[in-house]
């Protein structure tokens, strides 16, 4: 039997088991095309950019780890792996750029000085590819963050040089939004903060906040453009204070009205952002998610089906906010093919989010609702073994990408003849 007929003949299989719970499978899968999930450009070079030729990580308590060859070494080439990545992906997605990936044409330009025609070509690759972009301040690996601190810094100079990256930054990712006809989320992220106990928190906090209300001060057509703040618990060289913490950042987005961004390695090890996620809705009017897997700190692994993925996806569709909340990827990990990263990671969200978008969401309220928590609790047993496989192998094949383990001969074939010629 070919792999096709034995892949028709297990779906078949599976969406009668399905069926029988209720859920239509093709309704579930028809949904599951309509959510993008932004990819993000910083696998592909572990956080270098292309500011200036060799750029490395530094700062912000963030690092990539590894030496794997074949990493993105110029703009083409990052873009050919996207391009490669996407072709395993199933689905219409979108690109997360960051603001130190700028097209300079190999002049450097510093941050209070770019403007969208450094990143035109992105644009263009991507209105060219079909994505939507989503977009960054880059407020780390610069000499005006070398101390730690950049939004909330005492000098007013130094703040004032943030800012203006804040504003200019927005400007790109509304032209971007403009231009993609789908709006851009521009996120802030900084990595402002102390190795020991500070003596002031509460400056640089109102330091910070103000900056920030100056970045966001001119209005965007929401249509085009959503700004977005995301918090962290600790980075390394901030042990003892991060300055922009979750309870300052979800204050400061549910006073503006700005999305809030929940990073799944941003906070304590024993917490979990599908917890916080109806929380925050609550009070908010979108969020966006930095989908991560932290192993005992922000290490940035790549995402895999775990429980914790598997909770976020689910709280999304249990909750009918799939329509208010980006998704997006953020890891890095250079110890293993970075294409594959990309591929594995995506297809993980993806995976998880088809789970949940098969259950029988319905009936499991009406457990809940009628205090059957023995029924609630046992059906969510018993979704556990239906045969979900067949349904996602389906999936793929009805989105011309490959099914099951297939993608890793072609990461392969790509690796052998693309990405082993880059030394």
């Amino acid at each position: 039997m070919s792999q096709d007929k034995h892949i028709e003949r297990a779906f078949d299989l599976a969406k009668s088991q399905y069926a029988e719970l209720g859920v239509d499978v093709d309704q579930a899968m028809k949904k599951l095309a309509t959510v993008p999930v932004s990819m993000h450009c910083w696998q592909g070079d572990d956080v270098g950019g292309f500011e200036t030729a060799g750029a490395e990580l530094s700062g912000g308590g963030i690092q990539a780890t590894g030496n794997y060859p074949g990493k993105a070494r110029t703009i083409d080439e990052l873009r050919m792996d996207i391009e490669q990545a996407l072709t395993m992906i199933p689905g219409k997605h979108r690109l997360n750029l960051h603001a130190s990936y700028l097209d300079n044409g190999g002049s450097f330009v510093d941050r209070d000085a770019i403007d969208v025609t450094h990143f035109q070509s992105w644009i263009d690759w991507a209105k060219a590819n079909g994505l939507g972009m989503d977009f960054n301040g880059t407020y780390f690996s610069h000499a005006k963050a070398a101390d730690g601190f950049t939004l909330s810094h005492a000098d007013k100079g130094i703040r004032d040089f943030w800012i203006e990256h804040g504003i200019l930054c927005r400007k790109i990712g509304a032209e971007m939004g403009r231009q993609l006809g789908t709006p851009t989320v521009t996120n802030v992220w900084v990595p402002d903060g102390y190795k020991d106990m500070p003596i002031d928190r509460f400056g640089p906090r109102e330091r910070l906040a103000d900056s920030l209300d100056k970045v966001f001060a001119a209005q965007i057509d929401p249509k085009v453009h959503l700004d977005a703040v995301e918090s962290k618990l600790f980075g390394i060289g901030a042990e003892s204070c991060t300055v922009g913490s979750h309870e300052f950042y979800m204050g400061y987005a549910i006073s503006r009205q700005k999305v809030l961004c929940l990073d799944a390695g941003h906070f304590h090890p024993t917490e979990v952002i599908s917890e916080k996620i109806s929380s925050a809705l609550m009070f908010l009017p979108e969020l966006l998610l930095h989908v991560s897997r932290p192993v005992r700190w922000d290490s940035d692994h790549v995402v895999i089906l775990s429980d914790e993925l598997q909770a976020i996806a689910q709280e999304l569709v249990r909750s009918a906010q799939l329509n208010r909340v980006h998704i997006g990827l953020d890891f890095f990990d250079a110890s293993i093919n970075r294409v594959a990263a990309w591929v594995i990671g995506t297809r993980s969200m993806l995976k998880a989010l088809l789970m949940a978008l098969l259950e029988p969401t319905a009936q499991l309220k009406d457990f809940e609702a009628a205090g059957d928590y023995t029924s609630r609790l046992a059906m969510l047993e018993e979704l556990k073994t239906l045969p979900f496989g067949a349904v996602w192998d389906t999936y793929c094949v009805k989105a011309g990408v490959p099914a099951g383990r297939a993608w890793l001969a072609q990461v392969k074939d790509y690796e052998a003849k693309v990405l082993s010629t880059r030394v």
